[in-house]
């Protein structure tokens, strides 16, 4: 049957907190909001407790970035190397030896030598050299071409010569 129920206990008042409480639970509240985000470090000790799973597979640098080296001391300004391209080489065409031999003798080059030659004037080392390589070329040609001087022009020609390697012999 139905017993009679028990009054139910009274609350119990509640007593007012103490203010040391108060502040303790008020610090309590702030050091929670203080804390929301990760811990300082944490982008290097990610990454750093993948490789102790035992995964040992290639670590990426967080870093972002070129990893190419710096000079920090400029040298002679001198304009970083650049990787030199190579050209295919073009073949030349092979020239006739009639035109080869008009490109020698319209050289402007050579006649611009020959003519300081004549004149009396000192040539270097190079333009010696330019000069003995582009006349034996021509004298090559001749022959292959069977061109031969006239004794007239043999004569200029000699004299010439001669007095080319006069000044030559000169030096």
């Amino acid at each position: 049957m139905n017993s009679p129920k028990k009054p139910a206990a009274k609350p119990k008042k509640k007593y007012r907190k103490t203010k040391e409480e108060l502040n303790a639970e008020g610090r309590e509240r702030k050091r929670e909001r203080k804390h929301r985000g990760h811990k300082s470090g944490s982008r290097n000790q990610e990454s750093a407790s993948n490789g102790a799973k035992g995964v040992q597979s290639t670590i990426a640098d967080p870093r972002l970035g070129s990893k190419k080296p710096i000079p920090l001391i400029v040298e002679d300004n001198k304009p970083a190397a650049r990787p030199v391209v190579k050209e295919k080489s073009v073949a030349k065409e092979k020239l006739t030896p009639e035109k080869e031999l008009e490109m020698l003798e319209s050289d402007d080059r050579l006649d611009s030598i020959l003519a300081r030659l004549e004149d009396g004037e000192t040539i270097t080392a190079k333009e010696q050299q330019y000069v003995d390589t582009c006349l034996d070329r021509i004298d090559e040609l001749m022959n292959i071409l069977g061109i031969e001087y006239s004794e007239e022009e043999e004569e200029e020609d000699e004299e010439k010569l001669d007095d080319i390697m006069r000044i030559l012999k000169s030096k």
